[in-house]
């Protein structure tokens, strides 16, 4: 089952993230993050109204989890959005990933979101093949911008843009106003 977030998932959603931070290049963290932390973490999801979604197994256990957030703070950003999805570890090609960002893009599709961003450490293919299954493609590669367990470890970045009812079309850069009026 996929379902929104709620503070009680905190401790297991911290159990499945801290593992990534232990054990992983996935996340660039190096610290544990605790459960009060997750909570601060859905708070600032939900006052951006974008989704954290879950999944629960037939055991009603929670394995795994996926969320946007506002790509930038600055308003001219407002509709481009970074997802992220994580699964418990002894989950793994078991397909929840997939489940997880289907449901994710479907909420998606009906926001004021036109651009989906996700960065992938590299390499990584499960993750970039996940990605890909979605429509992203690669936008950008940056060489050994994060440093952990003594690496130096590359992103790359990939993107979707969808389609926002009501919102113009971008413009070409030479189309922009004209300052003096």
């Amino acid at each position: 089952m996929i379902r929104n977030v709620d503070n009680a998932d905190a401790r297991p959603i911290a159990d499945i993230y801290n593992h990534y931070i232990s054990s992983s290049f996935a996340t660039f963290e190096e610290k544990p993050v605790s459960e009060q932390a997750m909570r601060e973490r859905f708070a600032g999801t939900a006052a951006q109204d974008l989704p954290w979604l879950v999944a629960e197994n037939d055991s009603d256990d929670l394995v795994g989890y996926a969320y946007a957030t506002g790509w930038r703070a600055r308003s001219a950003y407002r509709h481009s959005v970074e997802i992220t999805v994580y699964v418990a570890h002894t989950e793994l090609s078991c397909g929840w990933g997939r489940r997880l960002y289907d449901a994710l893009f479907r909420r998606l599709e009906i926001l004021p979101v036109h651009c989906v961003i996700a960065g992938i450490t590299l390499p990584n293919p499960a993750s970039v093949s996940l990605h890909e299954h979605f429509g992203m493609k690669k936008v950008a590669h940056f060489e050994q911008v994060g440093r952990k367990f003594g690496q130096w470890v590359d992103v790359g970045y990939w993107q979707r843009l969808l389609d926002i009812a009501g919102i113009e079309s971008p413009q070409p850069s030479h189309g922009l106003p004209d300052p003096a009026g």
